[in-house]
């Protein structure tokens, strides 16, 4: 059964996209993009297919912030309904497009389960792979504190301890979705499966 992203790349003609995402999830660190990163510029490849399909005329960046206007939680809702009205004018349906719009989710799946693509959950050279980083080092720096203490008080005799090891997993549970994750594997996926759709 084919996902989501795949009955989309048909019905909005978008050749090449496949093999766009695909480069742009495995590239090199300094290249390498995020699955929300990819959302969204899907998203807005779907919304510059249907304007032009429209025959509408976009300047620099019009499409990128209707995008917006159509999206962000920041946005009016009076100037979200005159974006809307322009496409309507135009004889695009702004609900059926919010619809097909996809998550990062979905471009996961697709990548992953309709392409076969693996990628390394450790997002280097970001924002989000020093995080990780740096969760890591603090992780390193309690192991270290803890077995240092229990030698102590081992030494002291306060307790009784045989040869041990300290171990921290830092996890992530999300209270709405209820992802529970590690790390790495969050900021590799983009996040938790909070905006997940129907793939």
């Amino acid at each position: 059964m084919n996902s989501k992203v795949d009955r989309l790349l048909t019905e909005y003609s978008l050749p090449g996209m496949d093999e766009q995402l695909i480069a742009s999830w495995t590239g090199d660190a300094d290249e390498r993009r995020s699955l929300r990163d990819l959302a969204e510029y899907f998203n807005r490849e779907l919304l510059r297919a249907a304007m032009a399909e429209a025959g509408m005329t976009t300047l620099d960046g019009e499409v990128a912030n209707t995008y917006r206007l159509l999206t962000a939680e920041d946005v009016s809702t009076g100037v979200r309904t005159q974006a809307e009205t322009t496409l309507e004018r135009n004889g695009i349906d702004p609900q059926r497009l919010r619809t097909d719009f996809v998550s990062h989710q979905a471009i996961h799946t697709y990548l992953t389960k309709q392409r076969g693509v693996e990628h390394s959950s450790e997002p280097v050279g970001d924002r989000a792979g020093k995080t990780e980083r740096t969760i890591r080092r603090l992780g390193s720096r309690l192991v270290a504190v803890a077995e240092k203490r229990l030698h102590s008080l081992r030494d002291a005799g306060t307790i009784t301890l045989g040869t041990f090891s300290v171990l921290v997993d830092v996890r992530v549970v999300c209270e709405d979705c209820g992802t529970h994750t590690d790390v790495p594997t969050l900021l590799g996926d983009g996040g938790c499966d909070c905006d997940t759709e129907t793939q």
